[in-house]
């Protein structure tokens, strides 16, 4: 049976130092912030997934962005190493936290870097972004760990965005959501829907048609509802100051052996 664990972690209190590439940093509220990562995790829940906590690491301002620590492929756990050096403490948690639920855990290893964003998962084709925080040794372990298992790896250049996931998601379907103009190589992907909004590039699989939108999307959340898919919107425009976006704010298992 498939299984519906999302691991997720509490913004802690240095969020607004949290790291700022491609964009303006802005003023983020704290307490907001801590509103609507709660709201986010009350929708997993509402929509059957069981959240698990990861310990809290407060020393480290981005650490909600939970999603880039780990890659998950059925029952292994990747362990990422942050491209960003500030990043790489983020992740003890999350190994203790995959290990707890036996999964077989493996790591990116020195000179490799790689985030958790830039991996795109559709079947068993799993798309990797080489860019500012994935290196080509870190896609080169992506493989190694992988392919063996049954996966096919695609990498796609990634330069004018934090992460791949910055600029595309998928669709129930593997249709790939995304912004022509964020994109190196739209050509690699087979089935591309544009869509009208930056952060309309970004969905989480809720299951069945259901697809968790930022707020901050209504022109997609519209396309997408004329499509036949229901969507459920959540405000998390403090986490989208940081580049932050629906899928990074949690780690979707769905493969695990129960």
């Amino acid at each position: 049976m498939p299984s519906k664990k999302a691991l997720v972690r509490r913004p802690g209190p240095r969020l607004a130092e949290g790291l700022v590439t491609h964009i303006e940093r802005e003023k983020v509220d704290l307490d907001l912030a801590v509103e609507q990562w709660e709201a986010y995790t009350e929708a997993l829940r509402t929509h059957g997934w069981e959240t698990i906590e990861v310990e809290p690491a407060d020393d480290c301002p981005d650490s909600v962005f939970v999603e880039d620590t780990v890659v998950m492929y059925r029952n292994v756990a990747l362990i990422a190493r942050s491209g960003a050096e500030s990043r790489r403490e983020e992740t003890a948690g999350v190994e203790e936290a995959v290990a707890s639920l036996g999964c077989s855990v493996n790591w990116i290893w020195e000179p490799g870097t790689l985030d958790g964003g830039d991996v795109l998962k559709v079947g068993d084709t799993i798309y990797v972004g080489r860019g500012g925080r994935t290196n080509a040794a870190g896609v080169q372990q992506l493989r190694a760990a992988f392919e063996p298992l049954g996966a096919r790896v695609v990498a796609v250049p990634v330069s004018k965005v934090l992460h791949l996931k910055s600029a595309i998601t998928a669709l129930p379907d593997g249709t790939i959501l995304g912004r022509i103009p964020q994109l190196d190589a739209p050509s690699l992907f087979p089935r591309f829907l544009p869509v009208p909004e930056e952060s309309g590039a970004h969905v989480v699989l809720l299951g069945g048609d259901k697809l968790l939108i930022a707020a901050s999307a209504p022109k997609t959340a519209e396309l997408l509802a004329d499509l036949g898919h229901e969507t459920v919107s959540v405000d998390i425009s403090e986490f989208e100051k940081l580049e932050g976006c629906v899928t990074c704010l949690s780690v979707r298992m769905r493969e695990l052996y129960v």
